[in-house]
C-alpha cells in the first residue's frame, strides 16, 4: 500500500486577457489529503481540521469579492482568439497517458486521445489506429513448441464479458481468439453485454457480428443484460449461453497469443475437476506494447484481494518450465469444464458487482476435491487499465464480498479477514446476504477445512492466531487522531487524523508485540512492522528483525491504559508540537499518566 501525503497547496493561476495591459492573478487555496487519493484504494471522508476551516472561510470571503472579476475574465477568454498550437498542448502534460507515448500528436488529438483515456482507462484512441490482427511476440518458454497433444480435444466456448468497452478493443479480443485457437476446437464467442451505454457497441457491435455470422451461422452469441449485473452474474450468464464442454470466461480487454488452446483442453480432458488459468502478459494501456510477466501462481491476501504469487518450490524443483503451476485461486479469467463448474456451484450469486469471486472459487475447488492450474505453455496478454473510469469505487462491494467468503469457507481463520480489513468480528454493521445456501453447497460437496487448505494448498500464507486486539490506536489527550505509519519511505509512525484505513490498522499481539499497517499476507512479502523503542525514539522496524537483533519490541497495553515499553519502560506518548499538521507527535518518555485505546479486543489485555 502506498501512502502518500499531500499538505495544503496554494496555487496561483494568472490568467492573461488578451486586449488588455494588466495581469489578474486570482489566488485559490486547495486542501487535499492523501487519504482520499486515488493511490490510497479506500474510501472513508475524515473530518476536516478545524484550523483548515477558517483559512477556508476567510478564502471564500476573498473568491466571493471577486465572482464578478472572474465572470469578466470568463468572458474574455471566450472572446480571446485562438492560441498557437504550442500553449494549447501545455494542459495534457501532467497525464501519464503521455510520458511515452504520444508526442507526435497535434494537440487536437491529444485533446482526443485524452478525452478516450478518462473515459476507458486505456488509449481507445491508439487501439483504433491498430490493426485487428496485429502479431504478438511468442512468449511461452521455449519447450512449449516442442509438446505434442492429443488429436481429440473437447470443444471451447469463449465468453467475453464487458461493460462501455472501446469497440476496437473488444473486436481485437474477439478476432485474436478466432485467428489463434484451431477451428475445430472454437464452438462459439459469447458477447455478454452487461448493459454498456455506449452507443457504438450496440449498432456497429450487431452489424460486426452479423458479417461474421454471415459465414459462420450462429457462432457468434450477443447476451445483453437490460440492468447492469455486474462481473459476477455476467459471467454466470455467460456460462449459461455456452454449449461447448469446456467454457473460457475472458475480460474483453485480452489478446491471445498462439498455441494457448491446446494445453488447456489438454489438462482438462486428463481431468475434469481442474479449473485452469493461463499465464498473463500485459497490453500496457498507454502504448499498447506487449510486456512479459514471470510466471507465477495466483494468490491472496487477507483482505481476499487476488495477487501474483511466485510458483511453488515443488513447480521449481521439476525444472521444466513447461510444467502445470499449482494455484491455490484465480486471478480472474479461466478455462473449466461447463459440466463440472455447474457441479461445484458456479459463482456466488449473492456476491455484488466485482472481487473475490475469483478467490471464492479457488478455495471451493480445492477444498471440495478439484485442483487450480496456471498453464506456462498458454499465454494471454492483458490490458491493466490505468483507473476504472466508469465504475464507483469497488472496495464495498469487494469488503462484503470477502466477508461471505470469510463466513462460508474459513473456519476460525474468517477473523483474520474481518481483522484485515478492521472490521469487528461481532456487529459488523455490513449485510452479506443470506450465505444459507452456499453453506448448504459446501457441506453437500463434503469439502475439506480452511486449515487443510493453508496447510496443504496455501503453505505460504502467514497466519495470525495470537492477535488480541485489533483496530485504530487513539491517545485520550487527541482523540480525532490515530497512530499512523507514516510516509512508506520512513519508518517513523506519526499521529494522523483518523480514517480507520490501512496505514492506521494496529494489531496487539500475545507476545506483547505492535504490528502497523498491512497485514503481511505471505511468508515471501515483507514481514510486518513492529512498534520499536530505538534510542528513545519510536520507530517501525520488521518484527523478525528486531526480534533477531533483540531490540525493545515488546510493550505493556491494556485497554484503556498506558502503553509501556517492557525493557526501557517508558511510555509512547503525545507530545504538542506547533510545526507538525496535526500539533502533536509521538514521543517515548517517561509515564504520564496518558491512555491508549483500540478499536475491537478479542481476549484479555493483561498488563
Amino acid at each position: 500500500m502506498v501512502c502518500t501525503r499531500k499538505t495544503k497547496t496554494l496555487v496561483s493561476t494568472c490568467v492573461i486577457l488578451s486586449g488588455m495591459t494588466n495581469i489578474i492573478c486570482l489566488l485559490y487555496v486547495g486542501w487535499v489529503t492523501n487519504y482520499i487519493a486515488s493511490v490510497y484504494v479506500r474510501g472513508q471522508e475524515p473530518a476536516p481540521d478545524k484550523k483548515l476551516e477558517e483559512d477556508k472561510g476567510d478564502t471564500l470571503k476573498i473568491i466571493e469579492r471577486l465572482d464578478h472579476l472572474e465572470n469578466v475574465i470568463k468572458q474574455h477568454i471566450q472572446e480571446a482568439p485562438a492560441k498557437p498550437e504550442e500553449a494549447e498542448a501545455e494542459p495534457f502534460t501532467d497525464s501519464s497517458l503521455f510520458a511515452h507515448w504520444g508526442q507526435e500528436l497535434s494537440p487536437e488529438g491529444r485533446r482526443m486521445a485524452l478525452k478516450q483515456f478518462q473515459y476507458y482507462g486505456y488509449n481507445a484512441y491508439l487501439s483504433d489506429r491498430l490493426p485487428l490482427d496485429r502479431p504478438l511476440p511468442d512468449l511461452r518458454p521455449s519447450g512449449c513448441r516442442n509438446l505434442s497433444f492429443p488429436d481429440s480435444l473437447p470443444e471451447v466456448s469463449i465468453v467475453f464479458i464487458f461493460v462501455n468497452e472501446a469497440l476496437s478493443v473488444l473486436l481485437r479480443s474477439i478476432h485474436s481468439a478466432m485467428e489463434r485457437t484451431p477451428q475445430h476446437l472454437l464452438k462459439e464467442i459469447i458477447l455478454v453485454d452487461d448493459n454498456s451505454s455506449n452507443e457504438e457497441l450496440k449498432e456497429k457491435l450487431t452489424e460486426y457480428v452479423d458479417k461474421v455470422n454471415s459465414q459462420k451461422p450462429g457462432f457468434i452469441k450477443v447476451v445483453r443484460h437490460s440492468k447492469q449485473e455486474g462481473l459476477i452474474r455476467s459471467r454466470v450468464s455467460g456460462w449459461r449461453a455456452a454449449t461447448a464442454p469446456v467454457v473460457a470466461l475472458f475480460d474483453a480487454h485480452v489478446e491471445f497469443n498462439v498455441g494457448w488452446a491446446e494445453p488447456v483442453l489438454t489438462r482438462i480432458k486428463e481431468n475434469r475437476k481442474r479449473i485452469i488459468s493461463p499465464s498473463f502478459d500485459n497490453i500496457k494501456y498507454d502504448n499498447f506494447e506487449i510486456e512479459e510477466y514471470p510466471l507465477a501462481a495466483q494468490g491472496f491476501d487477507w483482505e481476499l484481494w487476488c495477487r501474483y504469487l511466485n510458483p511453488p518450490k515443488a513447480w521449481w524443483k521439476l525444472e521444466n518450465s513447461t510444467a502445470p503451476i499449482r494455484s491455490p485461486a484465480l486471478i480472474g479469467c479461466f478455462i473449466v469444464d461447463r459440466q463440472y463448474f455447474q457441479e461445484i456451484g458456479l459463482l456466488d450469486e449473492g456476491m455484488e458487482v466485482y472481487g473475490g469471486e475469483n478467490v471464492e472459487l479457488g478455495i471451493r475447488v480445492w477444498q471440495c476435491g478439484g485442483s487450480v492450474e496456471v498453464l506456462p505453455c498458454s499465454r494471454i496478454a492483458h490490458i491493466e487499465r490505468a483507473h476504472k473510469p466508469y465504475t464507483e469505487d469497488l472496495t464495498a462491494h469487494v469488503r462484503r464480498n470477502a466477508l461471505r467468503v470469510a463466513e462460508v469457507w474459513m473456519d476460525e481463520f474468517k477473523s483474520h479477514v474481518y481483522m484485515a480489513w478492521n472490521i469487528p468480528q461481532e456487529d459488523s454493521g455490513i449485510d452479506i446476504g443470506d450465505i444459507s445456501a452456499r453453506k448448504a453447497l459446501r457441506k453437500q460437496l463434503q469439502c475439506k477445512t480452511f486449515r487443510w487448505y493453508l496447510v496443504s494448498v496455501y503453505p505460504e500464507m502467514r497466519m495470525y492466531s495470537d492477535i488480541i486486539a485489533y483496530g485504530v490506536l487513539q491517545n485520550s489527550l487527541k482523540t480525532d487522531l490515530c497512530l499512523d505509519q507514516g510516509p512508506d519511505t520512513e519508518n517513523v509512525p506519526i499521529m494522523y487524523i483518523c480514517h480507520g484505513m490501512t496505514p492506521q490498522n494496529v494489531y496487539y499481539t500475545s507476545s506483547q508485540q505492535i504490528h502497523v499497517g498491512v497485514l503481511s499476507p505471505t511468508i515471501d512479502d515483507d514481514d510486518n512492522r513492529c512498534l520499536v523503542d530505538v534510542n528513545s525514539r519510536p520507530r517501525l522496524i520488521e518484527c523478525s528483525y528486531a526480534k533477531a537483533k533483540r531490540m525493545k519490541l515488546h510493550w505493556q497495553f491494556s485497554q484503556g491504559g498506558p502503553i509501556q515499553n517492557r525493557k526501557s519502560k517508558r511510555c509512547l506518548e503525545l507530545q504538542e508540537n506547533s510545526d507538525l499538521e496535526f500539533g502533536y507527535q509521538l514521543v517515548l518518555q517517561k509515564c504520564s499518566g496518558q491512555h491508549w485505546s483500540i478499536t475491537n479486543v478479542l481476549r484479555s489485555l493483561a498488563s
